[in-house]
């Protein structure tokens, strides 16, 4: 995505979730006012909107800009149309079992390549970090950081096969357990796209 100041709001959106114009202009360089401007011609053109949240204390509600549904289609959804289809007509044609078999064979190379991408990763900080950067060049926009408890998160602000877990849930679940297996860790799914959070994100804790 070319980083125009338009698709350097939307990016920041999409990865840190609705936000307040005046946070947008501190993150963009410019002033509040700027960054309302450039927010109102982008809700003209059905990308962002505004959602008011209730006031705290004696303080006004405040308006934050959050992705409309074209917003979010802004970024790579791995040709979604068609591949929904596509796994529609796979289950027509030759019925739920060889779709299971195209979700075992896809985990299968997926743990194979990650393991031998992660192989020198020593701890289980490092395989973290790993994987968030594998995931973030396959288009997933993944972060992560250490918890006060000990505990790691990985965060993916996108999903580009979206469509693909839409139409079969057991796109998600392989993918859970190869995360699971390649970091040797109990990982708990928290936050889930597929049941309308803005992100997927996964608490990883040690076995």
């Amino acid at each position: 995505m070319r980083q125009s100041p338009a698709n350097r709001i939307l990016i920041l959106i999409k990865t840190d979730g609705p936000q307040l114009a005046a946070a947008i202009g501190d993150a963009l360089g410019i002033s509040g006012e700027a960054a309302r401007q450039q927010l109102s011609k982008m809700a003209e053109e059905g990308l962002v909107e505004p959602v008011t949240t209730a006031a705290t204390g004696r303080g006004r509600p405040r308006q934050l800009w959050q992705l409309t549904a074209a917003g979010n289609r802004q970024f790579p959804d791995g040709h979604a149309e068609l591949t929904a289809n596509l796994l529609g007509t796979l289950v027509e044609q030759l019925g739920p079992a060889a779709l299971d078999t195209v979700i075992s064979a896809r985990e299968a190379e997926t743990l194979q390549r990650y393991r031998k991408e992660l192989e020198t990763a020593g701890d289980l900080a490092a395989r973290v970090e790993g994987l968030a950067g594998i995931r973030t060049r396959e288009g997933y926009m993944a972060d992560h950081w250490q918890e006060a408890d000990g505990a790691y998160m990985l965060v993916e602000n996108h999903c580009p096969i979206c469509a693909a877990a839409t139409a079969c849930a057991g796109f998600c679940r392989s993918e859970l357990e190869t995360f699971r297996t390649v970091l040797g860790a109990d990982i708990e799914r928290s936050e889930h796209i597929l049941l309308g959070a803005r992100r997927c994100a996964y608490r990883i804790t040690p076995r």
